[in-house]
C-alpha cells in the first residue's frame, strides 16, 4: 500500500516557543499522594501466546485501563474482574471514598478464552460506549454523570459484532432531528496473504449508529453505516470529526478504506494523492545565500491578468484565476516581501524572485511538504558542499584517529537521538469520498501522546519537534487551520526519550504540566516555567533569572505494574491492579 504524498504541513506558532529555555530544576517540594485499595483487581487481560507482534503490544499490552471523564473534572472510571464499572470522583482529597459501582456487564468475562480487555469511551456528557472485550458493543445513556451519584446507566444498543475489539473513539450529534453516534473499533486480524510481514493486519471499523424510532416510540438504535479501513500498523491516533464528516489517523503505515456496508472498495481513491515519479515538475527553483529564484511552467495562452500571486513573510500562493493553485503553502523560512517580485518571461513561464529575510542559511525545501517542484543546484554550490564534507569521508575506517573531530559512529548515538521511520504520516480521510484530503509527513516528529483538552473538540495529540513537545488541536471544519499548535512543553521531547522504562505520557487539559509514568512506581512531573519569588542569577551569563521550570518525582508505594494513568488540571490518577493513587499536583486556584 502506497503512502499518500504529503500536501500539508503543520504550522508552528513561534510565539509558543521558548528559545531561551534552559532546563528543568528538580524540586523537592512534597506531593500529597493518596492511596485507595481496590475491593477487586482490575480486569487486566494479558497477551496470549498468539499475540506476539509489536502491534499487539501497542494496542493491548500498553492499553490504558483508566478512563477520565472529560465532561466532569476529576472523575475517573475502570472495570474490575467482577465486570463492574467503578467510578471515583474527587472533591476533597482528604476525604476520598471507595470507588462506586455505576454499571455491571451482563456477561461473565472470565468464561471467554479469546477475549480482549474491556474498553470504555465517553461519547458525550450523557452517553457512553462500552465493549466487554468479547465482540459485543453497548451504547448506554447515563443521564448527566456529574449531577447525581446514583444515576442509572441504561443500555439502548447492544449487538455482537463478531471478533473482539477495543473502542478507540466515539462521539454523538444530532443531524436533521436524528440522533447519531459514531464509534471507532480496532482489531488485529490474521492476514493469510501477508507472507513477508508479521502475518497480521490492523482493522479499524467506523460505525454510524442512528435512532430509528418514531417521535412517540421507545428509542431504538441500529447501525446505519459500516466502513472498514485496513493498515499494517496500529495507529498512534485515530479520531472522528465532530459532525462525522471525516476521520484523522496518525500512523507509521497508511490506512485505506476496504469496505463500505459490506461492499469492497476499489483501491482508486489515492490516485490524486500518489507521487508520480514520471510527472514533470510544475516548478523549478534555485537559491543562493541571499535569494531564491522560482520558475513556474504556465499553460499555453496564459495572460498576465490571469495570474494570481500572493506573498507574505512566511507563505506564498501562485495560481491561475479559476483553477487550483499551482504552488501554495508555508515557506521554509521568512522572506522580504517588499524586495521580492515576479515577471512573466517570453517563453510563457513565470519567474519569481524571493529575497531571504536572513542571509546565509540554505533552504531544504521551498514550500513545506510540497513535492511538485524540483531543486536545481548550481555546480559551484555542489563543489563547495562536497569540499566542505570531504573531511568527514574516507576509504579507510577512522583514517586519522588523532584528529580533533573523529568520525561519527552511529552506535554511539543515544537512544533519544534516534527517530522513528520517516514513513509515518498524519492523514485526514473524507467520510463520503473515502479520499485522503490532507496528508502531513510526520518524519522525525515522534508521536508522544493524545489528550482531551476540550470535550467539544477532537482529542489533541502531542508530537516531538526537535527537543520540545508540541500539542496540536485538530479542527476538522477549518480547511486552512486543520491542526493548530496550542501549547509547548519545553524540552519534553528530549526528556521523555531518555526514560527507558516509560509506559504512559499525558498532560493536564490547561497545559500547566506534563507527566510521564514508568512501568513501576515512579511518576515524573514537568511544570511550565513560573515566576520565582527570590532573586536568582545565571552564573555563566551573569543575568537574572525570572522564571524557573520545576521537575518533581513521585514514588508510589506499590510493586504492581501501572495499568492506567490520567491527568486533570489538579490531580494525577495512577491505577495498578490493586490500588488507585491520587497525586495532588495543583491547587484549585
Amino acid at each position: 500500500m502506497k503512502m499518500a504524498a504529503s500536501n500539508y504541513s503543520l504550522k508552528v506558532n513561534k510565539l509558543l516557543l521558548d528559545p531561551k529555555f534552559e532546563s528543568y530544576r528538580l524540586s523537592l517540594d512534597p506531593l500529597p499522594i493518596y492511596n485507595i485499595e481496590l475491593d477487586a483487581a482490575v480486569a487486566e487481560v494479558k497477551l496470549r501466546d498468539d499475540q506476539y507482534t509489536l502491534d499487539h503490544m501497542r494496542a493491548f499490552g500498553m492499553y490504558n485501563y483508566l478512563h477520565c471523564d472529560p465532561w466532569y473534572e476529576d472523575s475517573v472510571y475502570y472495570i474490575d474482574q467482577l465486570g463492574r464499572i467503578l467510578n471515583l470522583t474527587v472533591t476533597l482529597d482528604t476525604a476520598l471514598g471507595k470507588p462506586r459501582e455505576v454499571f455491571r456487564l451482563p456477561s461473565e468475562l472470565n468464561t471467554y478464552e479469546n477475549r480482549l480487555c474491556a474498553s470504555l469511551h465517553f461519547t458525550s456528557s450523557t452517553w457512553v460506549a462500552l465493549s466487554d472485550g468479547t465482540g459485543k458493543l453497548y451504547l448506554m445513556r447515563t443521564s448527566k454523570r456529574g449531577e447525581s451519584a446514583h444515576g442509572k446507566w441504561e443500555i439502548l444498543f447492544n449487538q455482537d459484532l463478531g471478533e473482539p475489539f477495543i473502542i478507540i473513539n466515539s462521539l454523538c450529534y444530532v443531524n436533521c432531528g436524528s440522533h447519531s453516534i459514531e464509534v471507532l473499533l480496532l482489531r488485529i486480524k490474521k492476514d493469510e496473504l501477508d507472507v513477508k510481514g508479521s502475518g497480521f493486519c490492523v482493522s479499524i471499523e467506523w460505525l454510524t449508529i442512528t435512532n430509528i424510532s418514531g417521535q412517540d416510540e421507545e428509542k431504538k438504535y441500529a447501525i446505519s453505516k459500516r466502513r472498514v479501513l485496513q493498515g499494517k500498523s496500529v495507529p498512534h491516533y485515530a479520531a472522528i470529526e465532530p459532525e462525522g464528516g471525516g476521520l484523522m489517523i496518525a500512523s507509521d503505515k497508511p490506512f485505506r478504506f476496504t469496505q463500505v456496508d459490506g461492499k469492497q472498495v476499489e483501491e482508486t481513491f489515492e490516485e490524486t494523492m500518489d507521487v508520480d515519479e514520471k510527472r514533470d515538475p510544475i516548478y523549478y527553483w534555485q537559491q543562493t545565500a541571499e535569494d531564491i529564484t522560482i520558475t513556474v511552467r504556465l499553460p499555453e495562452g496564459t495572460t498576465k491578468e490571469a495570474i494570481e500571486f500572493k506573498l507574505s513573510m512566511d507563505s506564498m500562493h501562485v495560481g491561475l484565476r479559476g483553477y487550483a493553485p499551482l504552488l501554495e503553502g508555508q515557506l521554509y523560512a521568512l522572506v522580504d516581501t517588499e524586495a521580492s517580485a515576479w515577471i512573466m518571461k517570453e517563453d510563457k513561464s513565470l519567474e519569481i524572485t524571493l529575497l531571504k529575510k536572513n542571509d546565509g542559511p540554505m533552504w531544504r525545501e521551498l514550500v513545506m511538504g510540497n513535492q511538485r517542484g524540483e531543486f536545481i543546484m548550481d555546480p559551484a554550490q555542489a563543489d563547495m558542499i562536497n569540499e566542505g564534507l570531504r573531511h568527514l569521508t574516507s576509504e579507510d575506517l577512522n583514517a586519522n584517529p588523532e584528529q580533533s573531530k573523529p568520525p561519527c559512529n552511529a552506535q554511539e548515538l543515544e537512544e533519544c537521538d534516534i527517530f522513528p521511520e520517516d514513513s509515518s504520516s498524519l492523514t485526514r480521510l473524507d467520510g463520503s469520498t473515502l479520499k485522503a484530503t490532507h496528508v502531513v509527513n510526520l518524519g522525525s516528529h515522534q508521536y508522544l501522546f493524545s489528550v482531551v483538552v476540550n470535550p467539544a473538540e477532537m482529542p489533541c495529540f502531542c508530537l516531538r519537534h526537535d527537543v520540545d513537545a508540541l500539542l496540536w488541536q485538530p479542527h476538522g471544519n477549518q480547511q486552512d487551520n486543520m491542526w493548530e499548535h496550542i501549547a509547548t512543553f519545553n524540552a519534553l521531547g528530549y526528556v521523555q526519550a531518555s526514560k527507558r522504562d516509560k509506559k504512559f505520557s499525558t498532560c493536564s487539559p490547561n497545559y500547566s504540566y506534563a507527566a510521564l509514568c514508568e512501568c513501576l512506581r515512579r511518576v515524573f512531573i514537568y511544570r511550565q516555567p513560573s515566576p520565582v519569588s527570590t532573586v536568582l542569577y545565571n552564573r555563566k551569563e551573569g543575568r537574572q533569572v525570572g522564571q524557573v521550570a520545576k521537575q518533581q518525582v513521585a514514588s508510589l508505594e506499590s510493586n504492581d505494574t501501572v495499568l492506567g494513568f490520567r491527568a486533570t488540571n489538579e490531580r494525577l490518577f495512577v491505577l495498578t491492579s490493586k490500588n488507585l493513587f491520587v497525586i495532588k499536583v495543583n491547587t484549585g486556584n
